[in-house]
């Protein structure tokens, strides 16, 4: 891991903070955070300094001077400086807090303490270097369809001969793991989580000893569709995939390979513009789209096959 960061530091109308996110995101940024600053909004990034030159940083100014722009919204001002990791590792930390998410999920950083009392579903999180805090709309609106997709028949609905069947999932581009770790407390029996990022794949692995989930319920994998179907000797019933809408369109056709009939699949980290493109990629290899839940700039596909 690199000795040396950058800590980009933006400050911006609040209205353009998703579009930062998704902008840092696809820069490579390791971490983000946000806090209110006044009627502002200060956004800090985290990169690797050996991933970027100055040249890079110079081009993402350029970039949310554009965004800004077509946006109707005031420039933002971007500012930059080397920090040690030591520096970088605590210093975004303290900028998040737990989050509740949809009706069941509490999103807990793991050096603070649990609540006293809770009804909700605790995932304990330290993502390190790998996106997924919990914090970003994209996160939050695939917890919620996870929830509505692994919701369970009421006990008293319920007769002696049904028996809830196991279900095994694919977290394509699994980051922090919180998807997966989500997917199991809500009832999921396995969960493949890949990641092309070994640093995703190592706190996925972390994330996984956090929440005591056992290893043969977790399984991380450097890798993408393809190690799924290394992994698992049967197709999955659910996919789950939360990452940029261009990497999602690419994918969508190697998914039939651990596809069944019946598979459903939750696409997001798509910003609305781009919704139709996914959508017509996913109708034209075997999916039909069920629903389109957006919030904010961003929205994610709850998806069937056909």
């Amino acid at each position: 891991m690199a000795n040396t960061w950058w800590e980009l530091q933006i400050s911006c109308e609040p209205a353009l903070e998703d579009s930062i996110f998704w902008r840092l995101e696809d820069f490579g940024s390791r971490g983000t955070a946000s806090e209110s600053k006044g009627n502002s909004c200060l956004v800090k990034a985290y990169l690797p300094k050996m991933q970027v030159r100055l040249l890079d940083l110079a081009a993402l100014s350029l970039w949310l001077r554009q965004d800004a722009l077509c946006a109707g919204f005031s420039i933002p001002s971007l500012k930059w400086e080397l920090i040690d990791e030591e520096d970088w590792a605590t210093s975004w930390k303290q900028y998040w807090k737990p989050e509740e998410i949809g009706d069941r999920f509490l999103i807990n950083p793991a050096w603070l303490p649990l609540p006293e009392t809770s009804e909700r579903l605790i995932i304990l999180l330290d993502p390190g270097v790998a996106f997924g805090t919990g914090n970003h709309a994209t996160t939050q609106l695939c917890l919620e369809s996870l929830e509505m997709r692994l919701a369970s028949l009421p006990e008293a609905f319920m007769d002696k001969s049904q028996k809830k069947e196991p279900v095994v999932i694919a977290d394509i581009g699994c980051g922090s793991g919180i998807l997966s770790i989500g997917a199991l407390l809500l009832g999921a029996e396995k969960v493949y989580a890949v990641d092309t990022d070994p640093l995703a794949v190592q706190s996925t692995f972390s994330n996984r000893t956090l929440n005591n989930i056992r290893p043969e319920r977790l399984i991380p994998a450097a890798g993408s569709v393809e190690m799924v179907k290394e992994l698992s000797l049967q197709p999955v019933d659910g996919i789950v995939c939360n990452i940029l809408a261009d990497v999602i369109i690419q994918l969508i056709p190697e998914m039939s390979a651990i596809a069944k009939p019946t598979t459903w699949a939750i696409f997001s980290g798509i910003l609305l513009e781009q919704s139709k493109a996914v959508a017509d990629t996913l109708e034209n290899n075997g999916w039909i789209v069920a629903t389109l839940w957006k919030k904010k700039e961003w929205c994610c596909l709850n998806v069937r096959r056909s």
